[in-house]
C-alpha cells in the first residue's frame, strides 16, 4: 500500500494514506470547469505525481520538469516486498531514483551510498516493480511481445489524458492490440505468450502482403516475374552452367595456340595460291593442245597443180619447191615438239603442286587436330568468367525463383499458423478454465452489486487472438462504459491480490464517474471499500466534493468517513496539491 506522498517544497500539501478506501477530495468553486481547475485543485495531477514516482516517462513536457516543478523532490513511503521503502524522484534528475530501505530481498544487487540508502536507474526501478509487484521476472520470456511493468501499472493507476477510461481492456488509446491482449491474458492467469506469437504472425503477414503487393507491380514486379518463368529461366541457364563445366573439364590449353592458329592460316594461304597456279597451268595446257592440233603439214604439191594447168617445170624450179616443202616441214615438227615439251612441263608442274598441296594439307590437318583438341589459355579463361558469369546469373534466378514461391506460399502458410494458433489459445482457456471461471464469477458478482441485472465478463478465442468483453445492461445507467471499467478493474485486483501479481492499491481519478448516476457512484464508493477491506488492498479514489452522493448508501456507511484529512481546492491559489498555480 502508499502510505504518504510528500515533497521537499513548502507549499506541497503532503499526502496520508489509510488501509482501504482514501478518498482525496477536492472543493469545487461555484462556477469552474474541469479545464479551468487543471492543476488548481490536483485530483490528475495526484494520479500524474503516482505514475511518476513508479517509473512514469518524464519527457521535456512533463510537468514535473516544467519550470515551475523541476527543482521539486516529490517522495512516496510505500510497501515492497514486505517492507516499507521510501522512494524519491526530482525533475531536474528524473532518469534517477533515490530509495531508503531494506532491500535485501530485490532482485537486483545495488551497493548503497549510505547505509541502507540506494540510487537506481529509472530503468533498474522499474524492473525492481515489476518483479516485486507483479513478478514479472519469474514470466521473463525471449519474446520481445511480454507484458511490461508501465503497461501493467497503467491498469492501476489510469490516466484520463491517455484514454485510460474509453474501454476496461485498453489504458491507453494509443495502446496496441498485442498489448492489450497479453497485459489482461497475464493478470488473469493466461498464457499471455500467445498474445505474443499473434503479434508477431501479424507482423509478418502485414510484410507478406506488402511484398506481394510490390512483387506485383513496378521495377520489383519485373524482376521477381512469376513462378513458371522463373523456373523454365532457372532451368536453361542451369543447363548452360553443366554444358560450361563438362566444356572446361575437358578443356586442354595448347601453349603454341596463337602460333599454331597463324601457321594453319598460312597454309591455307600457301594452298590456295598452288589451286590458283594449277588451273593457270591447266588453261594453259588446254591452249597449248589446241595449237598443237592446229599445226598441221602444209600442202606443197607445186608439180602437181602445174601439170593438171598443162604446164611442165623445169628441173631448177622443181627442185627449189621440194627444198622449201621440206623445211616448212622441219619448222611444223619443231613447233610441234616445243608444244609438247610446254605441255609436259606444265603437267609436270601441277603434279609438283599437289604433292606440295597433300604435304601442306596433312601438315594443317595436324594443326587442326591439335587446335581442335585443345585451346588457348585465354580461352580458357574466358570460358572461366563466362562460367562464373551463368552460375551467378543461375544463383540470381534461383533465389528469386524461391522468393517468388514464398511469395506465393506464404498467406497459405500463415493462415495454417494462425489457425494452429488458434487452436493453441482454445486449448489454453479450456486447460485453465477454474481461472476463466474465477475471472468471470468475480465480474458478475461485482457488476450485480451496482445493477438489478448482473454484467457479464467472456472470455474467448478469436482469430485473431484472445478476446476479453465486458457487458453490463442497464437502459437507465449513462456512464455505463465506466462502470464497466470500475467493475473490471476491482475484478482484476482481486484477481491480482489472490495470485500475487498486484501492488496491493488500485487508484480511481474522479473522471471514472463523470455521468455515472448518483446512486451507481454511492454502490461503487462502497463496493470498494467492502472489497478493499476483505481483498486486503488499498483503494484510492479522487473526487470532487460536489459529486460525492448524498444518498444510495447502506446504512452505517458514510463516505466522509474515508475523506484524507489533506483536502484539495480550486478557489485558491495555495488550495492545490501542488500549492501553486500553473501553466
Amino acid at each position: 500500500m502508499i502510505r504518504r506522498i510528500d515533497s521537499d517544497h513548502e507549499f506541497f500539501k503532503p499526502l496520508n494514506f489509510t488501509p482501504g478506501l482514501n478518498i482525496l477530495l477536492a472543493d469545487k468553486s461555484e462556477g469552474s470547469t474541469d479545464r479551468q481547475s487543471r492543476n488548481g485543485a490536483g485530483k490528475t495531477s495526484f494520479v500524474e505525481l503516482v505514475h511518476f514516482l513508479f517509473g512514469g516517462r518524464a519527457d521535456p513536457k512533463s510537468i514535473f520538469r516544467s519550470e515551475a516543478l523541476r527543482n521539486w523532490t516529490f517522495n512516496v513511503s510505500v510497501d515492497i516486498g514486505g517492507r516499507i521503502i521510501s522512494a524519491t524522484r526530482t525533475g531536474v534528475k528524473p532518469s534517477r531514483i533515490g530509495i531508503k530501505g531494506n532491500i535485501e530481498n530485490w532482485p537486483v544487487a545495488q551497493r548503497p551510498l549510505l547505509e541502507n540508502e540506494f540510487e537506481f536507474s529509472n530503468e533498474k526501478w522499474k524492473e525492481v516493480l515489476g518483479s516485486l509487484w507483479f513478478r514479472l521476472s519469474e514470466e521473463n520470456d525471449a519474446s520481445r511481445f511480454q507484458p511490461s511493468f508501465r503497461s501493467l501499472f497503467s491498469l492501476v493507476a489510469r490516466r484520463q489524458e491517455s484514454g485510460g477510461f474509453q474501454r476496461p481492456v485498453q489504458h491507453t488509446e494509443r495502446q496496441n492490440l498485442w498489448d492489450q491482449q497479453a497485459t489482461i491474458s497475464y493478470l488473469i492467469g493466461l498464457d499471455w505468450t500467445i498474445s505474443g506469437r499473434f503479434q508477431e504472425l501479424r507482423i509478418q503477414e502485414k510484410i507478406a502482403k506488402e511484398l506481394r503487393k510490390t512483387a506485383r507491380s513496378g521495377e520489383l514486379g519485373r524482376y521477381f516475374g512469376k513462378v513458371g518463368e522463373l523456373r523454365t529461366r532457372l532451368a536453361i541457364s542451369d543447363n548452360r552452367v553443366q554444358r560450361l563445366r563438362k566444356q572446361i573439364d575437358n578443356f586442354r590449353v595448347v601453349p603454341e595456340y596463337r602460333e599454331l592458329e597463324d601457321e594453319a592460316s598460312e597454309i591455307t594461304g600457301k594452298i590456295n595460291d598452288l589451286n590458283v597456279e594449277n588451273i593457270v597451268d591447266h588453261d594453259l595446257i588446254r591452249e597449248l593442245q589446241a595449237s598443237l592440233v592446229s599445226e598441221n603439214e602444209p600442202n606443197f604439191n607445186i608439180a602437181k597443180i602445174y601439170h593438171e594447168a598443162g604446164i611442165v617445170l623445169p628441173d631448177l624450179p622443181r627442185r627449189r619447191l621440194e627444198a622449201v616443202e621440206k623445211f616448212h616441214r622441219t619448222v611444223i615438227n619443231n613447233r610441234r615438239s616445243h608444244l609438247d615439251a610446254e605441255i609436259t612441263s606444265a603437267k609436270q608442274r601441277i603434279i609438283e603442286r599437289n604433292r606440295q598441296k597433300e604435304q601442306l594439307d596433312n601438315r594443317r590437318a595436324q594443326i587442326m587436330g591439335l587446335l581442335k583438341s585443345g585451346g588457348a589459355l585465354e580461352h580458357y579463361t574466358d570460358l572461366r568468367e563466362e562460367l562464373g558469369r551463368v552460375e551467378a546469373e543461375t544463383e540470381m534466378l534461383r533465389q528469386r525463383l524461391e522468393t517468388a514461391e514464398r511469395l506465393e506460399s506464404t498467406k497459405t502458410e500463415l493462415d495454417m499458423e494462425r489457425s494452429s494458433l488458434v487452436q493453441v489459445l482454445r486449448n489454453d482457456i479450456q486447460e485453465r478454465n477454474d481461472i476463466v471461471q474465477e475471472a468471470i464469477v468475480a465480474f458478475e458478482e461485482l457488476s450485480q452489486s451496482l445493477y438489478e441485472r448482473a454484467g457479464s465478463l467472456t472470455i474467448s478465442y478469436t482469430k485473431n487472438g484472445p478476446k476479453f468483453e465486458v457487458h453490463i445492461d442497464s437502459e437507465r445507467s449513462k456512464g455505463i462504459t465506466n462502470m464497466q471499467i470500475f467493475c473490471f478493474d476491482l475484478m482484476l485486483t482481486e484477481l491480482g491480490m489472490r495470485h500475487g501479481r498486484w501492488p496491493g492499491f488500485l487508484i480511481h481519478d474522479s473522471h471514472l464517474f463523470d455521468g455515472v448516476d448518483e446512486r451507481q457512484v454511492a454502490k461503487a464508493l462502497q463496493l470498494g471499500a467492502e472489497r478493499a477491506k476483505s481483498g486486503g488492498f488499498q483503494y484510492i479514489v479522487t473526487m470532487n466534493s460536489d459529486a460525492v452522493p448524498q444518498e444510495g448508501f447502506k446504512a452505517g456507511f458514510d463516505p466522509y468517513e474515508y475523506v484524507m484529512k489533506s483536502r484539495l481546492t480550486d478557489a485558491t491559489e495555495t488550495g492545490g496539491l501542488f500549492g501553486i498555480r500553473f501553466n
